[in-house]
């Protein structure tokens, strides 16, 4: 099992991000979660299958419909993932 840190910037506050990257998350089998940063950004840990990950940075690059994704920067992941995939 794999984990990722994504830092998705753009418009991404405001626009159901986080709740859509929990249920796309939780389609591919993913826990982890995804975060509102105080710089309008969202953080999303996520961990599992590498495939998987792979997926959702594809989904991340454009978000729900309501979105404008600008950069989603990947880094890995040491730290520590929940069970379950939550917003916050």
């Amino acid at each position: 099992m794999a984990a990722a840190r994504f830092l998705v910037s753009g418009k991404v506050q405001g626009v159901f991000f986080r709740a859509s990257t929990r249920e796309r998350a939780l389609d591919l089998g993913l826990s982890g979660r995804a975060t509102n940063l105080p710089d309008g950004r969202v953080e999303v840990i996520a961990h599992g299958d590498a495939i998987a990950l792979g997926a959702l940075e594809e989904w991340l690059r454009h978000g729900p419909p309501s979105a404008r994704v600008d950069e989603v920067a990947r880094s890995d992941w040491k730290g520590a993932v929940n069970d379950g995939f939550v917003t916050g």
